[in-house]
């Protein structure tokens, strides 16, 4: 299932690196699944992944919950656009993910917040991605 996950995460960090909107706004570092000290904001992270095996008699499978943040130092309006824009370009996923074919990527939903203690606004989208 790793495997699948990595393929899944390329796939979406390819998506965001071939988006010049979202590029523009997030700058050289794109999409990223671990803090760089110092954070460029606003900024789009990868969160929690879970995955659970989904295999049917047929074929091996995987359902992947996968958490993006869209952190921003200004305004809940900025994370919240920011992870609308993500939404949109992860719509556009491929089928074929290098050795796995995605079945069904779906936004579940949207949280946002303020992080008082950092001062900064998050907005975490939610989806559910089924491989093969």
């Amino acid at each position: 299932m790793t495997n699948a996950v990595n393929a899944l995460l390329a796939a979406l960090q390819q998506a965001v690196k071939t988006d010049a909107a979202l590029m523009a706004v997030l700058g050289p570092q794109g999409i990223s699944d671990r803090t760089v000290r110092p954070q460029r904001l606003p900024a789009l992270v990868v969160g929690t992944v879970e995955a659970r095996d989904y295999s049917t008699g047929e074929a091996e499978g995987a359902e992947i919950l996968l958490t993006l943040e869209a952190w921003s130092a200004v305004s809940r309006l900025e994370a919240e656009g920011l992870v609308a824009e993500a939404r949109r370009v992860a719509g556009g996923l491929p089928e074929g993910l290098d050795g796995f074919w995605l079945v069904n990527f779906r936004h579940r939903r949207t949280v946002s917040r303020r992080e008082v203690k950092a001062g900064l606004f998050v907005a975490e989208a939610s989806f559910r991605a089924v491989v093969e």
